[in-house]
């Protein structure tokens, strides 16, 4: 309602890109180019457990919650990480890889951004920023298919969010944000409204609150102070 808010954890001094909290308290942080993952105590801000998942080239983006484990996606690797959780939602000593297989195919900038489950819940789904489609992976095997968007494109496509059958696509540096009405499976789905604000700065995710939507401006044109 005001805006005002407080540091509730200083962090390790790298990056912390996309972020998803259970209904246990803990938070769980995307660590960008540093290659890592980490969970965090929303009471203490203490850092529960901390994952190495890349080294060398990486930008690890964005992470949802999703049939018992949290998934990240790597912008700059063709693979997703799986930290599956044990008895009580244990959490493991360490990830795992699945390589993304089938119709994505990685190139220069941005791929693989924004993470989301399909509406029946069976597979999960994948915005390539740089080329601006939509993939529908299997949790199981990596295996990717492209979604049918009927020529509409998801340019700059970052933090997704599904309500529904209804996919919010955050586009960043178009300062909109793309609604799609997606088919049960997520086989097929069409770009019913285009959302924007002469208020927005480079947004780069959604969450809902209430019956609002909250979107942060990330100002990537504005030089960090």
């Amino acid at each position: 309602r005001t805006g005002k808010g407080k540091i509730i954890s200083k962090g390790p001094g790298t990056p912390s890109l996309g972020l998803k909290s259970d209904h246990r308290g803990r938070l769980f942080v995307s660590g960008g180019n540093a290659g890592d993952a980490r969970v965090i105590d929303l009471r203490t801000g203490r850092v529960i457990k901390s994952y190495k998942l890349a080294t060398g080239t990486t930008f690890v983006n964005d992470v949802v919650l999703f049939r018992g484990a949290a998934w990240f996606t790597d912008s700059s690797k063709p693979v997703l990480y799986k930290v599956p959780f044990g008895r009580h939602g244990r959490l493991p000593g360490k990830a795992v890889k699945v390589p993304l297989k089938g119709a994505i195919k990685y190139g220069e900038g941005i791929n693989a951004n924004g993470i989301a489950p399909t509406p029946d819940r069976r597979n999960l789904l994948v915005v390539q920023s740089n080329t601006g489609k939509l993939f529908k992976v299997s949790p199981r095997t990596g295996r990717t298919t492209e979604v049918d968007l009927g020529g509409a494109s998801l340019a700059n496509g970052d933090g997704l969010l599904l309500s529904g059958r209804t996919l919010y696509v955050v586009q960043n540096q178009l300062n909109r944000v793309a609604v799609v009405r997606l088919s049960r499976d997520a086989g097929s789905g069409r770009v019913v409204a285009r959302l924007t604000d002469k208020r927005f700065d480079v947004p780069t995710t959604v969450a809902a609150f209430g019956k609002r939507l909250y979107l942060p401006n990330a100002r990537f044109s504005t030089p960090p102070p």
